[in-house]
């Protein structure tokens, strides 16, 4: 987030996060319909990083069809990852692209 982002978030209560591939304000599920309803915002104790509690309306947060974004495990030795397989849409259906 940038301080454009976290200010939005804040007044609407829904995720805004700032796209650096876009170099825009990304409202999260202006595409698909999967927004994240903000119930509280945290920040760390250096003041550097934000943590958001959020309901998630719809079946994924991932723009990949994963529930969330966190769908790879490192692997012991940290050679690689296992990925979960809980894909819940198509993103080539949501997206169109």
């Amino acid at each position: 987030m940038n301080r454009e982002s976290l200010e939005e978030t804040v007044k609407t209560n829904r995720a805004v996060y700032f796209s650096r591939s876009r170099k825009k304000l990304w409202r999260k599920g202006e595409e698909s319909g999967n927004v994240q309803e903000v119930k509280s915002i945290h920040v760390d104790c250096d003041a550097d990083v934000i943590l958001l509690r959020v309901h998630q309306v719809g079946d994924a947060a991932c723009h990949t069809g994963h529930r969330n974004c966190f769908y790879r495990e490192v692997t012991e030795g940290g050679n690689g990852y296992k990925e979960k397989n809980d894909i819940v849409f198509d993103p080539k259906e949501v997206y169109k692209k």
